[in-house]
């Protein structure tokens, strides 16, 4: 089995919070957030995937995480969000 790894956005527009991270498993990724095991995201709960993108490798993936937080990667995935 080939590993991917995912880019993903996590959304709780009721407290106007947004958080990208990386994982190789969205599922569990996303109940980790929801149950509290992340102390970044764990006052924002609960927490919806609202765009993910999938890579071949762990390098990639990270260097588009890395993009997605910086002020110009900020404002594409404002783009790509108000589109959806």
């Amino acid at each position: 089995m080939i590993e991917s790894f995912h880019v993903y956005i996590l959304q709780n527009e009721a407290k106007n919070f947004t958080y990208k991270g990386m994982t190789n498993d969205l599922e569990r990724r996303l109940a980790e957030h929801n149950r509290g095991a992340c102390q970044s995201t764990k006052p924002y709960r609960p927490l919806k995937i609202v765009y993910f993108e999938t890579y071949d490798t762990r390098k990639e993936a990270r260097a588009r995480e890395i993009y997605f937080k910086t002020g110009s990667g900020r404002r594409l995935l404002k783009q790509i969000l108000s589109n959806q």
